[in-house]
């Protein structure tokens, strides 16, 4: 404990200090401020603007525009893109979300409560789209009128089917026997993975994600050699069809061969070495069952990527070996070496895959 003289000299020292703050007559903090600014949620507040200062800015601008497309004033191109304006305002149209954090109102509820009552989601009047309709695949009824061709014999429709993709240069398509179908879709369901190679006798055009890895191909050479593509099947629900699940009281089970849609994705194998599951196919082909029952026939319809590196006739090539590699026949018999080839590459067999054999399957096509 200290003694009482040395708490008698300290005194004198914080005395000043003391009576400087007692005999001042300012507030110790400073002035006090009062601020009397309000809170306002922007997204609350419209803007007016005159349409005729907007037509004004780009008179000009709309005069050439009603002159290139034929119409003799702005009123009459006007009208003639009413339809458009009104589609956009509408899209533009959107429910302003309730502000979270409101403050209590003076009746102690939340001002965002009234808000969320007033703006309450509707109810969707759409169903939600099915996968199979989903913008990936289209169905078989956007190239023809499915009706229609079911009137007509097997030989018409593939001259219908074959005459639907003429105009287009990049599409191939074909028409297949439902029993060939089953055969290979058998063969796919368990060996959904392969690679063709294709011949070339000089270096080929490369798109620039496969530069980079073209090296690293199999079997590459700038005189003869081949590129070697990466297939990969996909089974899909009906392009189409209704996926919803029906009432089950009021239903009567039927069978029916359109059960799937398959597609197959063709890739350079350097640029799936590259970039895996995120590599871009140059041709993509589908396969239809909505003819299978009734004309005993699917519809296969097809595209090839402009500058992916792929020619028409290339790709035409790798539609046909695909069928080679995969239709076994009725036995399977008959595969040979190529069914061991498919086996071997989807079991990961390095040992017994050779790729000296598949030239050799393929030099016999």
């Amino acid at each position: 404990m200290r003694h009482p003289a040395h708490i008698v000299s300290m005194a004198p020292i914080r005395t000043p200090a003391v009576r400087s703050i007692a005999t001042s007559r300012r507030p110790p903090f400073g002035n006090a401020q009062r601020r009397w600014a309000r809170v306002r949620d922007v997204r609350l507040l419209t803007t007016h603007q005159d349409p005729n200062r907007v037509l004004d800015k780009y008179k000009d601008k709309l005069d050439r525009k009603a002159k290139e497309e034929g119409y003799s004033s702005i009123s009459a191109l006007r009208h003639a893109y009413q339809d458009n304006i009104k589609n956009l305002r509408t899209r533009a149209d959107f429910n302003i979300p309730p502000i979270p954090g409101a403050l209590p109102t003076a009746n102690g509820g939340s001002a965002a409560r009234s808000l969320v009552t007033s703006q309450s989601p509707k109810p969707p009047t759409n169903p939600p789209t099915p996968r199979s309709q989903m913008p990936g695949i289209k169905p078989l009824s956007s190239y023809i009128d499915i009706p229609k061709i079911l009137t007509l014999p097997a030989k018409e429709i593939e001259t219908v089917w074959r005459l639907r993709h003429a105009a287009n240069p990049q599409s191939v398509c074909a028409t297949i026997s439902l029993d060939t179908y089953k055969r290979m879709v058998g063969i796919a369901r368990q060996n959904p993975q392969f690679v063709l190679p294709l011949p070339r006798k000089a270096a080929g055009s490369w798109p620039d994600d496969v530069k980079g890895g073209a090296a690293s191909g199999p079997v590459r050479s700038a005189g003869t050699g081949a590129d070697i593509h990466f297939l990969q099947w996909a089974f899909h629900p009906p392009a189409g069809a209704i996926t919803s699940t029906p009432n089950v009281a009021n239903t009567v089970t039927t069978t029916t061969l359109n059960t799937h849609t398959s597609t197959v994705l063709f890739t350079h194998l350097a640029s799936y070495k590259l970039h895996g599951a995120y590599s871009q196919p140059h041709t993509i082909i589908t396969h239809y069952l909505d003819l299978a029952e009734t004309k005993g026939l699917v519809l296969m319809s097809g595209a090839v990527v402009s500058d992916r590196g792929v020619a028409m006739d290339e790709a035409k090539l790798l539609v046909m070996w695909l069928q080679w590699f995969y239709d076994w026949g009725v036995d399977g018999a008959q595969a040979g070496k190529r069914a061991e080839l498919v086996r071997m590459f989807n079991q990961g067999d390095v040992n017994g895959f050779k790729l000296e054999d598949l030239m050799d399957e393929v030099e016999r096509v």
